[in-house]
C-alpha cells in the first residue's frame, strides 16, 4: 500500500505530545464514499495511538456499495448480502494527519483500503481509482497537479430546519447577486472568515473568497497540489464546511444545481510536470502549449462524454448544462474561453494549466482528476493531434461534441467506452455504472413536486 509522501500538518509524534497534553482526545479515521463523503468513526486518541496506528481499523465494505440514503442495494460484486457484507481494512495514510480546528480536541486522518485477506487494495476506493491512474502516468515520467474550485450556496437556515421545511422557502445568505460584491460578501464575512482560517489550521492553504452569481452562493480557493493530496484537501474541506455552518445555525449546499439559477461547479485546474519538477505542457506550440500539452489537451476533448460519469456522476449534476449559464454545453477548448468545456489558463511555464469547467461542486475529486489523468494518458499515448481553439461563444457552436445532457446518456457513454474500460479495468467501470443504474431507477420511481404541481388539479 502506497501512501502519499509529504510532510503531515501533524506527525505522529506531535499526535502522541498533544494526547499526553490533553488537547487532542479524538481521532478521526475517515475513508472516501462513492459519492465523495467522509465516513468513518472517531477513536479515543490513546485507543488510536496504542492500536489503530500499529494494526489499522476495519470498516464494513458494504460502505461502497450503498445509495446517498445508505440503503443497501443489489448489483455490487464486491459488496452484498451474498457475501455477508463483511469488512475491509481502514489503513491509516500518516501523512493525512492534522488538527480539526472546528471540533474541539479533535485531530483527522484519511484511510486507504484494503482486503483482510491481504489479497490487496479495493479498487473501487476512489482513492486507489486516482492512485492508479498516477502509477499508470508516472510511467511516462509525469506527475499531476490539480486545484478544485468549489461553489456552494449559503442559508440561513439550519440543516434540520431545511429539512423539516422539505427544503422549500430558504432563506440565501444573500438576496442578489454578490459576484465580486465586496459590500455583499461582508454580510456573510464571519462564516466565510471561519472557513477560511480554521482549513488553515487543518493543513489547507485557502486563498481567497469570492461572491457568486446566484443567491448566497460563495467560493473559496485553495492553493493547488498534486493530485493526491489535492483531493484529499477537498473531501476534508468540503465536509468541514458543512460542520462549521452548522455550527453557525446555518447550511451549505453543493449540489450542482440546487435551484433555477446558476449552479455549484467544480471548475479542476490540472496541469503536468516531468520528473524534476519542470512544467510539461507549456512550450512553443499553440496558445505556449508543448507537444505533451496539446496531446493532453486533445486526450482531455476525446475522452469529455465516454468519461463524464465521473465528471458528473449524479442526476442533478446534468441540470447545470445550460446555455448562458456559465456551465459548459459545448466540447470543445479555448483560451480563456469560459463558455468552452475547456479553458487554458496562466501565464508562463508553471502556471500554464487546464481548467475543466464540466465538473459541478458534487463531484467526486478522486474520480474527477483520475478522468482528467486517464483522458490526459490517451492523447499522450495515441498521440492525437489539436484541434484549433474555439475563439467564439461556444454555447452556439452546433457542430461541437455535445456534454451529455443525462446521467441516463453518460451511463451509456461509460459502458461502452473502451478508454473508461482500458484505464480503470472492468471491475471498476461496472461498480460505477451500478451507481448510476441505482440512482436512476430511484429518481425514475419518485414523484416530484413539477408532477404534483403540474397535474393534481389540471390534469
Amino acid at each position: 500500500m502506497t501512501t502519499t509522501a509529504r510532510k503531515p500538518a501533524l506527525s505522529l509524534e506531535e499526535l502522541r505530545v498533544a494526547v499526553d497534553a490533553g488537547q487532542i482526545d479524538t481521532v478521526v479515521l475517515a475513508l472516501t464514499d462513492m459519492q465523495g463523503r467522509l465516513q468513518g468513526k472517531r477513536f479515543h486518541a490513546r485507543f488510536f495511538l496504542d492500536e489503530v496506528v500499529p494494526h489499522g481499523s476495519e470498516g464494513c465494505n458494504y460502505l461502497l456499495a450503498v445509495d446517498v440514503d445508505m440503503n443497501t442495494v443489489d448489483g455490487y460484486a464486491m459488496s452484498s448480502w451474498e457475501r455477508g457484507y463483511g469488512d475491509f481494512a481502514m489503513v491509516p495514510d500518516l501523512s493525512t494527519l492534522r488538527r480539526v480546528p472546528w471540533q474541539p480536541g479533535t485531530a483527522l486522518l484519511l484511510a486507504d483500503l484494503a482486503w483482510l485477506d491481504g489479497s490487496g487494495d479495493v479498487v473501487a476506493s476512489p482513492r486507489q481509482v486516482l492512485r492508479r491512474q498516477l502509477e499508470r502516468l508516472a510511467g511516462h515520467g509525469l506527475t499531476a497537479y490539480a486545484g478544485t474550485e468549489l461553489e456552494f450556496c449559503l442559508y440561513r437556515d439550519s440543516y434540520e430546519d431545511a429539512w423539516r421545511r422539505g427544503y422549500r422557502d430558504l432563506t440565501p445568505a444573500n438576496l442578489y447577486n454578490v459576484d465580486y460584491s465586496l459590500l455583499g460578501t461582508a454580510r456573510v464575512e464571519p462564516v466565510l472568515r471561519r472557513i477560511r482560517n480554521e482549513m488553515a489550521g487543518a493543513g489547507l492553504v485557502p486563498e481567497s473568497a469570492k461572491g457568486e452569481c446566484n443567491l448566497g452562493q460563495h467560493e473559496i480557493a485553495f492553493r493547488y497540489d498534486d493530485a493526491v493530496a489535492c483531493a484529499d484537501h477537498h473531501v476534508i474541506y468540503k465536509n468541514g464546511a458543512k460542520e462549521i455552518a452548522a455550527q453557525e445555525g446555518m447550511s451549505i449546499t453543493f449540489m450542482a444545481k440546487p435551484n433555477a439559477r446558476e449552479g455549484n461547479s467544480c471548475h479542476i485546474h490540472f496541469s503536468l510536470r516531468t520528473a524534476d519538477g519542470s512544467p510539461a505542457m507549456h512550450g512553443d506550440g499553440p496558445a505556449h502549449l508543448s507537444t505533451t500539452g496539446q496531446r493532453v489537451l486533445a486526450g482531455l476533448l476525446a475522452t469529455m462524454r465516454e468519461l463524464s460519469l465521473f465528471y458528473a456522476p449524479n442526476i442533478n449534476s446534468y441540470k447545470r448544462y445550460q446555455a448562458g449559464s456559465f456551465a459548459p454545453t459545448a466540447v470543445r477548448w479555448g483560451t480563456d474561453n469560459r463558455t468552452c468545456a475547456l479553458r487554458l489558463v496562466g501565464h508562463g511555464g508553471h502556471s500554464l494549466r487546464v481548467e475543466n469547467r464540466v465538473p459541478g461542486a458534487d463531484v467526486n475529486p478522486y474520480l474527477a482528476i483520475a478522468a482528467l489523468v486517464a483522458g490526459a494518458l490517451h492523447g499522450i499515448e495515441n498521440e492525437l493531434e489539436l484541434e484549433e481553439a474555439y475563439g467564439g461563444n461556444a454555447y452556439d457552436d452546433a457542430d461541437a461534441p455535445r456534454v451529455p445532457s443525462t446521467l441516463r446518456d453518460a451511463l451509456d457513454l461509460w459502458e461502452t467506452s473502451a478508454v473508461a474500460r482500458e484505464a480503470f479495468g472492468g471491475d471498476v467501470v461496472a461498480h460505477y455504472a451500478n451507481n448510476a443504474r441505482v440512482e436512476l431507477a430511484a429518481f425514475d420511481a419518485a414523484v416530484t413536486d413539477w408532477e404534483m404541481f403540474r397535474g393534481f388539479e389540471r390534469l
